[in-house]
Parts: C-alpha cells; structure tokens; sequence
C-alpha cells in the first residue's frame, strides 16, 4: 500500500448487501440457534454440566439459601445477558468513537468513519432482549431482585436492604419491582440510540450537499455534528459507568468497585476498536475502501494497542489494591475467580490476560505490525475473543457459579448475536456511502501518513 492514497474518492464502490452474504449470515444464525437448542437438551439431560467445588458463589457470599439454588435454564439467561452485554458494548463504542472523532477535529479518520457510525443500528435489538431477559429470568441472574430480602426474618439482607433504594425507588423494595432499575434501563437505550440516530441523520444530510466548494467554507451540518457528538461524549462517559453498575456489578450484590465502570469501559471500547479494525480490513479484502492506506491502519492498531494496555491498567489496579488488601468483602470476587469452584474459572482468569494484554502488546509493539493487515486480523479476533472472556469472568461466577463451562450453548450464543450484528451492519451499511464525501477533513484523510 502507497503511503497516501491516489485513488479518486469517485473510484469507491459502495458497499453491496449481497444475497450471498444474506444467505451466508441468515445460516450462521440458524447454525447458532440449532447450537444454543443442541446444548439446553444436554443441560436438561445433565450432559456437559459443571460441578465445580463445594460451594456456590451467592453460599459464599451471603446469599444462600432458595436463592443459590441452580437449575440449568440459568446458564442458558447468562449467556444471553453476556452476549447483550458485549454487543451492547461493541454498538455504543462505534459511536463513541464517532463522536469522539468529530469532537477532535480528527482528520485521519473520515475515511474509515461510516463503519464505526453504523455500528448503532443494532441498539435497539440488544435492548428489546436485555430488558425481556431481565422481566424473564430477572431472578435467575440478580440476587437482589428477591423480595424476601427485605423483609424481617430468616432471610433479610441488611446489607442490600441499605442499597434497596438503588434498584425499587420509589416503590418498596418488598413489592419486588425494581421500577427505578427498570426505568435507567429504558432510558439508556432511548436516549443512546436518539442520539445516535440524530447523528446518523446530520451525517448522511452532510452527503447531499451539492455545493462542496461553499460547504466547506461554512459547514455548518459538521458543526452540528461536533456540537451533538460532544452532548453524546458527556451522557457516554455518565451512563456507561452506571450501566455497567447495573447490568454486571450487581450480579455480585455484596461487592463493589469504584473503578468498575471504568474497568467496563476499557474492556467495551477495545472490543469495539478491533471490530473497527476487523470490519476495515475485511472491506478492504473484499475491494472496498481502497482510499484507506496503512497509515489509517497503523492508526487503528495504535489503538488496539494503546487500549490494551489501558484495560490492563485498569484490570491491575483494581485487583492489586482489593486482593493485597484482604478484606473479605472484597478480595472475595478474586477468591472466587482464581481458587473458588475447585479452580474451574482459573485458567480463564490468566488467559484472559494473555489474550487482553500479553498477546497484543507483543504483536503491536512494532510499526510494522500496525501497518500489517493480517496481523491486524489475527490481533483483533484476539482481543474480540478475550474481551467476551473477560465478561465472561464477570457474569458467570456470580450466576452459574460452580455449573459454569463452555460449550454448545456458549457457543450458539456467540453466533447468534455475531451474525445478527454483522446482518444489521451489513444492511444498513449497504444503505449510504462508504465515504462521507462532503466531510471537510476528507482532503486530510486521504493524504494521512503517520510519521
């Protein structure tokens, strides 16, 4: 590849939805879909059930009792939530980026901008099966959400009982319905894809201009779109911190980290930038987006790199300070990852830093590797495997505890989401240009070298 690009923007084909791709993907999800079937008749014959340690995670932990009781159905919730969680993770990050782009002034990223931008159409999906989840197996995955906690007796709780107010304001929390958990829920995915989808609109607007030359003397649409992608920045950097509180930290009601949301916000937007980047050089595979040189590449793989070790900064400091502290109430959540369950969460927990942190900072260190478009491949399906490992360890020890295992329902799972991502991806992607070719910083992009 030529250090900048010397292909007319004119020259870039759009991106074409074809059948084969539909056929190719509509298979996948039933492949996935006969999986996640496959592995439920196994659970409910006993075939392929963990049994690992002598103790359950909410035993442990204070829960006990009705509320520990496991039944096989919980392993088939915890995936889904799992899924919901990553893919939700991956959609809002295509935004984020977006916006945080347009914020910056960047000029290197215009030409690869519609992939990340797209990725927002599959918000609403992962929300209508997050909140049906939680109405259905709400009790299955939340130790909290029982009402009988907060009620005097064998079974109070004082502990959840002082964080009640969190989850049921501003019903009582013995009426059992987590109205306030509810309605944040609602109102992140209803706020997050407005926005999004206001964005999107003032993007494709930006298309239709036909008098580039006095556009780009006042482009007043690009100014809307920086203003807007600031006002997403700051509801983002709020609401993904909270989210990430209710959605995973509360899986494990007794334990809190206030470097949670944090912690989650690396683990999403790596995942979300090696998407990106797999999605780029894919494109680029396939004869799209050939204006995108391995300037644009070195760029993303920066990224890739720089949020790796980020993640893993984030990861370390909050297992060194809890775990060297000792607390119980605390270093329990690392008790039950590394020794709880007979060690069955333990070669996970340390791949989980190989494929996060070790794999890709030794494959990214060099400029080469950045600029390298099969290494940014294998790197990227890395991290996107690690990181759904990653949520892994925060779901599965808190839900199916000592039952836990990966197998065809995990699997199903995987591909299910994968393929119904990649489908609305694909179609919507299919929809407008490839290149935002009214975008003022275009004529940057496309002469982009990193130095």
């Amino acid at each position: 590849m030529a250090g900048t690009s010397h292909i007319s923007i004119a020259d870039e084909k759009n991106f074409e939805f074809t059948a084969s791709l539909k056929r190719k993907l509509i298979i996948a999800f039933i492949t996935g879909v006969a999986l996640f079937a496959i592995g439920a008749v196994l659970l409910a014959l006993g075939i392929g059930e963990g049994h690992h340690g002598a103790e359950g995670h909410h035993a442990m932990t204070g829960g006990g009792g009705e509320h520990g009781h496991y039944h096989w159905t919980k392993r088939l919730w915890a995936n889904i939530w799992l899924c919901t969680i990553l893919f939700t993770g991956i959609t809002l990050v295509g935004v984020f980026f977006t916006a945080v782009q347009f914020v910056a002034h960047a000029g290197w990223s215009a030409l690869v901008r519609r992939v990340p931008e797209t990725f927002g159409y599959f918000l609403p999906i992962t929300g209508v099966v997050m909140l049906a989840t939680f109405l259905v197996a709400g009790h299955d995955l939340f130790h909290w959400t029982h009402s009988d906690l907060y009620k005097q007796g064998p079974g109070f709780d004082e502990i959840l009982y002082g964080k009640s107010a969190f989850f049921f304001y501003p019903l009582d929390p013995k009426s059992g319905i987590p109205i306030f958990f509810l309605l944040r829920m609602v109102l992140y995915f209803s706020v997050w894809f407005g926005l999004f989808l206001f964005l999107r609109k003032l993007s494709l607007k930006e298309d239709q201009i036909t008098n580039k030359k006095e556009y780009l003397k006042n482009p007043v649409i690009h100014n809307k779109l920086v203003y807007f992608s600031a006002v997403f920045i700051v509801v983002f950097a709020v609401t993904s911190s909270t989210s990430a509180w209710d959605w995973v930290m509360s899986i494990d009601p007794h334990w809190f980290s206030t470097m949670f949301g944090w912690y989650c916000f690396a683990s999403w937007f790596v995942t979300g930038v090696a998407t990106t980047t797999l999605t780029v050089v894919l494109l680029k595979e396939q004869g799209y987006l050939q204006s995108v040189n391995e300037n644009h590449l070195h760029d993303l793989g920066k990224f890739m790199f720089a949020f790796s070790v980020f993640w893993t900064y984030i990861w370390f400091s909050q297992f060194l300070l809890y775990y060297y502290a000792n607390i119980p109430e605390e270093v329990i959540y690392f008790h039950e990852r590394m020794v709880g369950h007979d060690g069955f969460y333990k070669p996970i927990f340390f791949l989980n830093i190989f494929l996060n942190f070790v794999f890709p900072f030794l494959s990214l260190m060099t400029r080469n590797a950045k600029r390298t478009m099969i290494i940014l491949k294998i790197v990227a399906c890395a991290i996107l495997v690690g990181h759904w490992l990653d949520f892994y360890m925060m779901i599965m020890p808190g839900t199916v505890g000592k039952h836990g295992g990966i197998g065809f329902v995990e699997f199903g799972t995987i591909l299910m989401f994968a393929s119904a991502f990649i489908y609305v991806f694909a179609s919507n992607f299919s929809k407008a240009n490839i290149i935002p070719k009214n975008d003022p910083f275009l004529k940057e992009s496309m002469h982009h070298v990193v130095v």
